[in-house]
């Protein structure tokens, strides 16, 4: 802000030298002068600098398998019992967590967990699936945008139980040869929130470097987090995690205002892993015999709940509507000030947006969102939809979310989206979209296009 005051003062006062070659004018015109062209210099620098820091969505692609990947129900079962490893005591609880899981009878996982005996769980078939998964979205991506590979300039990748040497940002350069001097962010370990923490950081990056497309992408391989142990803690990661992932192509171009698909207003992060509860929620360790999986504690909900609460009272003052503050403003003062026995005016903070992501955890977690955040069942339609429809894809999940409601024809120019993630650590991340344009239903490539029609009316 000083800078804009200092160069705005410039501007003025040699405008105002220019002027004082003039010898007829009057001291009061003069300052009067000064006065509007410091205006309007502060109101043109104030313009470029916003023109400089908005970030776009030109678009973005979930990436869907073919049907020699599709999973039913009643195949995860009994492929479980053919691995031989799992105890009756674990099939029986394999059975009751898929039959409670929210999952419909068609997802996806790799060949080599379901028709490998035993699964190959190696790091040939995890970079098999890698590439697979990212190949495919990004080939979309770059189809839709018609962006040259050579044109991007950041890429941020997000895998938490992945990580191999080469990265996974160095599979994506080597494969689309991209420009040399590319900035390279390879995040790990970050759980289920990670993509939209990756979003907010793509977007710092893309405010220090103008004139440049960033590329996020997101995936969990589901092969490195297969189990195969019988802790009951570690069995439900094999239940609802499912094969998917998803490429999205941010810019800070002003001249790809026109074409994005949405403009991000905020994104916001909240990490509690200070507190031992949160951090020992979701665990990944060796069980007694030594097999690695991931614990998850019966304790999630509530650490959830606990952490939401924190991340609405952060992002609450940013995206709260006026009306929103002004009545908590009211019977704030009149408590406090005035001493009226009224109840303190709770902000409605669903009124904020008009369109929910919230990631598919399972349907435990949806229904404590929805409670939660006091949500209508056609908000979390796209939610429930996505976890039946593509199981629990990790942090891309919110995208196939919104994927669904542009599929549905929902999208209306200005409306607010909200991303809401959920992760190990535990973290809790926001990102909050407006749409620039309505987005026409079939009107391009999606992953709901061939069966959006059998699911919930518009």
């Amino acid at each position: 802000m000083m800078n804009l005051l200092f160069m705005s003062f410039l501007v003025a006062a040699s405008a105002s030298a220019w002027l004082h070659e003039f010898k007829y004018l009057h001291p009061s015109l003069m300052l009067s002068c000064f006065s509007a062209f410091f205006l309007l210099a502060l109101a043109i620098f104030q313009h470029l600098k916003r023109q400089t820091s908005e970030v776009y969505l030109v678009d973005f692609a979930c990436y869907k398998l073919n049907d020699s990947c599709a999973i039913t129900t009643n195949m995860l079962v009994e492929q479980s019992k053919n691995v031989g490893v799992f105890s009756e005591e674990s099939l029986k609880r394999i059975r009751k967590i898929v039959d409670r899981s929210g999952l419909g009878p068609k997802t996806y996982l790799p060949q080599a967990i379901m028709q490998s005996n035993p699964p190959k769980v190696c790091l040939d078939e995890a970079r098999k699936e890698t590439e697979t998964v990212f190949f495919g979205a990004i080939d979309e991506l770059l189809e839709k945008t018609w962006v040259q590979p050579k044109d991007i300039r950041i890429l941020v990748v997000n895998s938490s139980m992945f990580c191999p040497t080469p990265s996974l940002c160095d599979i994506i350069v080597n494969r689309y040869n991209l420009r040399h001097n590319i900035l390279c962010y390879n995040l790990s370990g970050m759980g289920c929130s990670a993509r939209v923490l990756a979003i907010d950081f793509a977007k710092r990056l893309l405010q220090s470097h103008p004139n440049s497309y960033a590329m996020v992408l997101s995936i969990e391989i589901t092969n490195t987090g297969t189990y195969l142990g019988n802790n009951p803690s570690m069995l439900l990661s094999n239940c609802l995690f499912r094969m998917g992932g998803s490429a999205s192509l941010l810019s800070n171009h002003p001249s790809d205002r026109r074409r994005s698909k949405y403009q991000i207003i905020h994104t916001l992060r909240t990490h509690m892993a200070s507190d031992d509860r949160s951090y020992n929620c979701v665990l990944q360790q060796e069980d007694e015999q030594q097999q690695i999986g991931v614990t998850i504690s019966k304790d999630l909900m509530n650490v959830a709940g606990h952490v939401l609460k924190h991340h609405i009272t952060s992002l609450a003052p940013l995206v709260l509507l006026v009306s929103e503050k002004l009545k908590f403003l009211v019977t704030f003062v009149a408590r406090k000030v005035l001493r009226l026995k009224i109840e303190t005016y709770v902000p409605k903070i669903k009124l904020a947006s008009d369109h929910f992501c919230i990631h598919t955890g399972g349907r435990a977690v949806l229904d404590t969102m929805q409670k939660s955040l006091d949500l209508q069942d056609w908000d979390m339609e796209p939610s429930r939809m996505t976890l039946y429809r593509f199981g629990n894809t990790s942090s891309s999940s919110v995208w196939y979310e919104l994927a669904y409601r542009e599929a549905k024809g929902r999208i209306k120019k200005g409306d607010r989206i909200w991303q809401l993630g959920f992760g190990s650590g535990f973290k809790c991340n926001s990102a909050v979209w407006v749409a620039l344009d309505n987005i026409e239903a079939g009107s391009m490539k999606n992953p709901w296009r061939d069966d959006i029609h059998q699911f919930a009316a518009n």
